[in-house]
């Protein structure tokens, strides 16, 4: 049965060698100075296994007893941390000013294209023909090989081909670990991430546990390229401390998780796990994994986390340099509640040697200043009840932005390029008094030194809000923007994206604008969460095309269709979708 996640303190065997650096970063940026730093634990995995393919796993899942009858969805992830409230708007640094065209001067203006393959992903009804219930929020996330596109929402997951024939699911999360040695991995617990690691030709899906007191996160990685096929199996214990919101970064020798981390009293911090990739790519039983705790109640560290931190995620053919650690990057604002005194992007450096006797080190980076922001949206009754919807004038009926928590959005998509290194991610701001837009950033790494190469706040002025977005980069330097769209008077919840080329004026996505679907609905359940995230992938068969998929609204909170009782009570079935799509950008037509 689904369960409720709760809070736990972090501990893991420890026995390895392994150091912490403090890198001051350029005099220029004028990061704070540490005065404390975290310390390595090493472990090895706490179970393994090799399943069987998962077409097979399928059928032999057994089907989840409902819970009590509700007039609500489960809540899958209950938020835990600060909930800041509003302050006065303050202006946006970097918002979009005029035409969302590109500019006249730019050569070979073009409109953004249509969408290629567009084409309906998993649902809430998907949950209660396997469950018997329903949750909120789905956490729809994606990802694209040569031949498949690989769904996971809360709580289930389906392969695809490319033009959208289900080949495998709808099925339970839980399923993927039938018969697993650590029985909390089976359940549908939720927060899922898939991953597609393009140098290896692997499929890594994931999720947490939430029965404590031990806690695990559980990582699948197949054992070919074939993402129906069979997979390697491990749980990695996050000890006492609950792993929320893990987020998953592929790099050279390991598979990275960042997660926020909360204890059984007040304990609150990021859990940053470096998995040993090599091991895991071959199903080696003896895999390790080297975590560290950033300790959120030390008033020097909190304002450099804040509510977390992505770990960056290879696109691309080009390795990152073998010396080269991954960043983690988060973001901090001024007017939230982690003490920030700026905006500012924070940057951690991880890296991990997987010798005999492995070697790692966390070192706080660099302190990037921004454009200002302000990320605490006008919200009432709650912090969750921000944008309205049409035909819906209940605030504990609108839609939840999740700026409030202070993160940038996933994924931190990274790409290797001859003379630099680009990141690209997001967040959702106040672009303008009671406003949402889409704060994107292109960050970049050259010679071992960080800087913003561009930003942006988009927000047309047409009344729209525009928020829960993601961002890539293609082969050739253009980024694509994917994000949901509602209004309270005639724009019902939907999906759109936006893009701009390599050439064209910095800090300004100029293609205008493309539907991948127009809501025709809206969500009337009291539970106001959207999200939590979404998901933009660049297709490794031409690393032009984008994918990207989220959640929208086709039909109200009335009921479906549904399989026989128990059923849901009318009006409360918080009937969400998700739309998986495809596009790329004028030029980009051809592998290099």
């Amino acid at each position: 049965m689904i369960k409720i996640k709760k809070m736990g303190p972090f501990s893991c065997a420890s026995g390895l060698a392994g150091a912490i650096l403090l890198a001051q970063p350029p005099a220029a940026q004028a990061a704070p100075v540490l005065k404390t730093a975290p310390t390595p634990h090493y472990a090895s995995a706490v179970a393994f296994d090799v399943s069987l393919p998962a077409q097979t796993l399928v059928p032999l899942a057994t089907r989840r007893a409902a819970p009590a009858a509700s007039a609500e969805p489960i809540d899958i992830r209950p938020e835990f941390g600060i909930a800041v409230a509003n302050q006065k708007f303050t202006g946006d640094g970097a918002l979009q000013s005029g035409s969302t065209l590109r500019s006249a001067s730019v050569a070979s203006a073009a409109a953004i294209p249509a969408t290629r393959a567009n084409f309906e992903g998993l649902s809430n009804l998907d949950n209660f023909n396997l469950f018997g219930f329903r949750v909120n929020p789905p956490d729809p996330v994606g990802a694209v090989g040569p031949k498949h596109y690989v769904q996971m929402v809360n709580l289930a997951y389906a392969v695809y081909d490319k033009t959208g024939n289900l080949l495998l699911g709808p099925a339970d999360i839980g399923s993927l670990w039938t018969g697993f040695a650590i029985p909390d991995c089976t359940e549908p617990s939720g927060d899922p991430i898939v991953v597609y690691d393009r140098q290896a030709d692997r499929w890594i899906l994931s999720q947490f546990t939430t029965t404590g007191p031990e806690y695990f996160n559980c990582v699948a990685v197949s054992v070919s390229g074939d993402p129906t096929g069979a997979y390697y199996r491990y749980a990695f214990s996050s000890g006492a401390n609950f792993p929320d919101y893990p987020k998953y970064g592929v790099w050279r020798d390991s598979y990275v998780i960042t997660t926020r981390e909360f204890g059984p009293t007040i304990e609150y911090g990021i859990g940053v796990y470096g998995l040993e990739r090599t091991k895991m790519l071959q199903g080696k039983p003896d895999a390790r994994v080297v975590s560290y705790f950033i300790d959120g109640n030390d008033p020097d560290l909190l304002p450099l986390i804040g509510d977390g931190l992505l770990p960056a995620d290879i696109d691309g053919t080009t390795k990152p340099k073998n010396n080269a650690p991954i960043p983690l990057v988060g973001t901090q604002d001024d007017g939230g509640g982690y003490g920030a005194t700026s905006d500012a992007l924070n940057i951690w450096e991880f890296d991990v040697k997987w010798n005999s006797k492995a070697e790692s080190s966390l070192v706080f980076a660099a302190q990037l200043p921004v454009a200002a922001f302000d990320s605490i949206f006008p919200c009432a009754p709650t912090s969750r009840d921000c944008l309205p919807q049409p035909g819906i004038t209940n605030p504990a009926q609108y839609l939840d932005i999740l700026s409030y928590r202070q993160r940038a959005s996933w994924r931190l998509a990274y790409r290797a390029f001859k003379d630099h290194e680009a990141m690209v991610t997001v967040q959702s701001v106040e672009a303008a008094p009671g406003v949402a837009g889409i704060r994107w950033y292109e960050l970049r790494r050259t010679g071992g030194v960080y800087s913003i190469h561009q930003q942006g706040t988009y927000a047309p002025n047409d009344g729209v809000h525009r928020w829960m977005g993601s961002a890539a980069m293609d082969q050739d330097g253009n980024i694509a923007l994917g994000y949901s769209v509602v209004n309270g008077t005639d724009v019902y919840p939907g999906i759109r994206y936006t893009g701009r080329m390599s050439a064209d004026p910095l800090g300004q996505m100029t293609l205008g604008e493309g539907v991948i679907v127009n809501g025709t609905g809206v969500q009337t359940t009291t539970n106001s969460r959207w999200g939590d995230y979404s998901s933009m992938n660049v297709d490794p068969a031409d690393e032009c095309t984008f994918w990207y998929t989220t959640e929208y609204y086709a039909v109200s909170g009335v009921p479906l269709p549904l399989p026989p009782p128990p059923l849901p009570a009318p009006g409360t079935t918080a009937p969400w979708q998700t739309r998986i799509a495809s596009f790329a950008l004028p030029g980009c037509s051809k592998k290099k």
